[in-house]
């Protein structure tokens, strides 16, 4: 055993001691090379070194080197294996073969073709034909008919026939295979199966589906055929890296992914079997968690707000999730200039323990104080001042910076706006510092056109096109123009809104309007004048209390049933009135609530101005409420009660009375088509009416079904009755969208009496309350 190691280690060194004795010496005669060789030491083979030779390397100092026994002697090695002589072999002795002698032999070796069984005749004729076509040719490539060494014989008489003219040379263009005969179609793949092993366990310790993110994410898994096994051996290492990163992510951090590829055991090997072992290893767990910061007012804002404990797992997903809170919440309680620094944990290998490191930058504790502006301005710092929902002086508050930012959005003026705090160095008190929000202002087109069409059964076809300019008189002053042009109402109005009115949200307009509305219950031509301040919820910010207060001045001729004359009679009413509205909203959502309730009342105080002054009240209270089961299902109520006090139903203009029936009233019937009807079946209104509704909400993703009843009547009398009630029932659906839902509901009466529809279908955006 020590004779082949060492042997082998001299196999080794020999050769680059060679090499080195090659490059570092200069060429030698081989005079010099036998002088060297005759002055080795006695008893050494000539070109034969010892071990103690420079060129072996010697052994370090101190090395306790076991002794070798020789195994043979070098002079026994020299008369085993003499050095060969000149001498000894008689071949070196004889002369070298011509050419022309090599080339006869050559040619009786190769040339099968014309061999006889005589192999001197077949060299004999191999001679003459080259001995012939060298008189012929004595000067084959250098034209030297005298030469003390032949040319090579040409064997081949073609290269020296002369070379055809340019003209008469013909070249064959090179054709190229294409795989026209469908050959190469088909493509060869390698179907193989993917097989990871040792997951399970720290499967189950996870809270996260360790498996299933890796086979979301696998290359192996993605597609089980591949083209050739490279192909599959770069998936097998591109997933064993996935498996390190996805065990990383949940606190095994020094986690072994393995990978091989087997074959199957028939006869094309295959399917392949990728397989991935892994051995997770210790799971890191968090031993101290330190945080640099300054000090904070509270003194622990920013550990209570750091959801992580000593004793949990490192999961990425946690902490980094944890430092996104911490990063949200100092601008919340003051701090608008805090960042949140690179963590550091550091992992202990034999306890599995991490010590979590986390530096802040606070920056100065902070309260409102001035605005400024920049850009192209839409409107002045004293309007931004208007849609703030906070005071000089207040606490920073980022989502009060936010809600402002949304509410100059929501405005509609601008391209872009920004809204930034800036550092101003002065003192607010209690150890805080005032900020200055900077809006930043890219004022966009003012001007809108817009259009819209629809149906509703009852009302015919509607198309409406309005033009406005936003801010023709600044800050907010909108003008707008409207044209309405349809089956049963054709129409043009002109308004003037100021939003945000010296309030956010508050909105004051002025309007005229001039309208045809004929509908089966009364054909109209209505002029109106109102004016109204309304104080209302918007989608940025639902309010729990609302208002409306205005006046209107209405002239109108219409056409409704006399019972007296027995037929259709126009008359001309003029009106006067004041409208007042309040609204209460608990509700969760605007357009899509799901718990809480609402109410709203309207009081109408007007007067018919014809044949002297009659005053009356119209009133109306609605109700709606919205109760939760489980995450899908919510369960819906409204109802609806009115009344007219102070007048008679034939000298109240028919477009001011109150008719039931339609989609935002009881599906299953006709616009208007419920309560007293004139002999020819057409709706006359009436001074009361209940209406009720209820409704199955079923949610799953973006969509929904509905199953709903409704239910309501109009009386002649001034208070509801609560008797002849009709019902309409229903399925409807719901596709859930940013800005609330699309709705489609499919009704039916109860009790359908003749000429009343079928089916009755209903399209909007929102719920139907």
């Amino acid at each position: 055993m020590r004779c082949v190691l060492l042997a082998g280690a001299a196999m080794m060194v020999a050769p680059w001691n060679s090499a080195l004795a090659q490059d570092a010496a200069a060429p030698q005669s081989a005079a010099q090379r036998e002088t060297e060789q005759d002055e080795a030491a006695p008893g050494e083979a000539k070109g034969v070194t010892d071990g103690t030779d420079a060129d072996i390397p010697a052994p370090p100092p101190g090395a306790d080197l076991p002794e070798v026994e020789t195994v043979i002697s070098n002079e026994e090695f020299a008369d085993s294996v003499p050095e060969p002589g000149p001498n000894d072999d008689p071949e070196l002795q004889g002369e070298l073969e011509s050419i022309e002698e090599f080339e006869r032999r050559f040619a009786v070796s190769s040339d099968d073709a014309d061999t006889t069984d005589n192999p001197a005749q077949n060299i004999s004729q191999s001679a003459q034909q080259n001995d012939e076509f060298a008189a012929e040719n004595p000067a084959l490539d250098d034209q030297d008919p005298n030469e003390e060494i032949a040319d090579a014989p040409v064997r081949d008489a073609e290269l020296t026939a002369p070379l055809p003219p340019l003209d008469q040379f013909n070249v064959e263009p090179v054709e190229f295979a294409d795989g026209s005969d469908g050959s190469d179609d088909e493509t060869v793949e390698i179907k193989y199966t993917v097989e990871v092993n040792g997951l399970a366990e720290a499967d189950k310790e996870s809270s996260t589906n360790l498996a299933g993110m890796f086979d979301d994410l696998s290359s192996l898994k993605e597609d089980k055929e591949a083209a050739n096994t490279a192909q599959i051996n770069a998936r097998l290492t591109e997933d064993s890296r996935l498996m390190k990163r996805i065990l990383a992510s949940e606190g095994w951090f020094e986690a072994q992914a393995n990978t091989r590829l087997d074959r199957a055991v028939s006869d094309d090997g295959q399917p392949l079997n990728a397989v991935i072992d892994v051995v997770p290893g210790t799971r890191y767990a968090f031993s101290d968690i330190i945080i640099k910061a300054d000090p904070t007012d509270p003194p622990n804002l920013i550990r209570d707000n750091l959801p992580l404990k000593v004793g949990d797992n490192i999961i990425a997903e946690r902490v980094q999730g944890a430092e996104a809170n911490v990063a949200v919440v100092l601008p919340q309680q003051g701090y608008p200039f805090a960042e949140v620094g690179h963590r550091d944990i550091l992992l202990d290998p034999e306890t599995g323990d991490g010590v979590y490191t986390l530096p802040v930058k606070t920056g100065p504790r902070s309260r409102f104080g001035g605005i400024e502006t920049s850009g192209d301005l839409a409107f002045d710092a004293e309007h931004v001042e208007v849609l703030t929902r906070f005071d000089r002086g207040d606490l920073y508050d980022s989502r009060d910076v936010d809600d402002l930012r949304q509410a100059l959005v929501a405005t509609g003026l601008f391209n872009t706006v920004t809204v930034t705090p800036k550092e101003t160095g002065k003192a607010a008190g209690e150890g805080t510092e005032y900020v200055t929000l900077m809006v930043d202002q890219d004022a966009g087109p003012p001007r809108t056109l817009a259009g819209s069409a629809g149906f509703g059964t009852g009302q015919g076809f509607r198309l409406e096109g309005s033009w406005t300019h936003r801010n023709v008189f600044p800050p907010e002053g909108a003008l707008i123009f409207t044209g309405v042009a349809g089956t049963q109402e054709q129409g043009a109005s002109a308004t003037f809104r100021r939003s945000n009115a010296g309030r956010r949200d508050r909105t004051f307009q002025i309007g005229a309007e001039a309208l045809h509305s004929d509908y089966d219950a009364y054909e109209a031509f209505t002029g109106r004048l109102s004016t109204l301040i309304s104080y209302d919820s918007s989608q940025i910010w639902q309010k729990k209390l609302t208002y409306a207060y205005g006046a209107q001045i209405i002239g109108t001729n219409e056409q409704d049933y006399d019972f007296d004359a027995q037929e259709r009679r126009r008359r001309t009413f003029f009106i006067g009135g004041l409208t007042g509205q309040v609204g209460i909203d608990h509700s969760d959502d605007l357009l899509n609530p799901t718990q809480g309730f609402k109410l709203t009342a309207l009081v109408e105080p007007e007067g018919s101005l014809q044949d002297g002054f009659t005053p009356y009240v119209r009133a109306r209270l609605d109700g709606s409420a919205y109760y939760p089961i489980g995450n899908s299902i919510v369960l819906a109520g409204r109802v609806r009660v009115g009344t007219i006090q102070g007048i008679e139903r034939y000298d109240l203009a028919p477009s001011r009375r109150f008719y039931a029936g339609g989609g935002g009233s009881v599906r299953g019937y006709g616009y208007q088509q419920l309560g007293p009807k004139d002999p020819d079946d057409n709706p006359i209104g009436g001074r009361s009416l209940n209406e009720a509704a209820a409704e199955v909400r079923y949610r799953f993703g973006n969509f929904g079904v509905v199953g709903f009843v409704d239910a309501g009547q109009v009386y002649e009398e001034s208070m509801p009755q609560f008797d002849n009630i009709r019902f309409g029932a229903g399925l409807g659906g719901r596709f859930y969208t940013n800005f609330g839902p699309l709705r489609l509901d499919v009704a039916t009466p109860i009790g359908r009496k003749p000429g009343e529809s079928w089916v009755s279908v209903y399209v909007s955006i929102g719920q139907a309350f």
